[in-house]
């Protein structure tokens, strides 16, 4: 397993679309672990490929509470099929986008379906953080972040600050 570089926001690749993967292999599993590793160091309960310049629809997350009790868990090529009328917000925050926190409101349920590491087909009724994950990480293989959700006046001023410490970092 290798740590990755996650990129940051205001980093175009983070807009673009996914493509879908065609088989699960040994590259396809080893992407999964990388994206794992990474996920845990940074460390967040997330991650979609494309945040490590992968742009290939597979997302990893783990919201287990206990440090102890990791449930790691790989959705490759995932589709939300239902999405509840009611909604829950949740304080979000992104690797690509650190140190930012803000409300977001989202279907409170979701069930996805998706293939695993494995190559095996699943499906999966979510609700709560979970579900709130799993549309997050799914927003990434899409290109929409989780800033694209507030007030515009906010999505500027996020914008602006990771514009500017970019141009100050030489990477813009």
């Amino acid at each position: 397993m290798t740590k990755r570089d996650i990129i940051i926001i205001p980093n175009q690749q983070l807009r673009e679309v996914c493509k879908p993967i065609a088989s699960v292999d040994a590259s396809i599993r080893s992407l999964a672990d990388d994206m794992l590793e990474t996920m845990y160091e940074a460390p967040g309960i997330g991650l979609a490929a494309s945040q490590i310049g992968v742009l290939k629809r597979i997302f990893v997350l783990d919201v287990a509470q206990d440090e102890d009790a990791n449930d790691p868990m790989v959705f490759i090529n995932p589709v939300i099929t239902w999405r509840s009328d009611e909604l829950s917000v949740y304080q979000e925050g992104c690797l690509s986008i650190p140190e930012f926190f803000e409300d977001v409101e989202r279907p409170k349920a979701v069930n996805v379906e998706f293939t695993d590491q494995h190559g095996a087909a699943q499906k999966l009724e979510a609700d709560g953080l979970l579900a709130t994950c799993i549309q997050h990480e799914l927003d990434h293989l899409d290109g929409k972040l989780f800033i694209d959700y507030l007030s515009k006046l906010k999505r500027d001023r996020v914008m602006k600050k990771f514009m500017k410490q970019a141009k100050m970092a030489g990477t813009v």
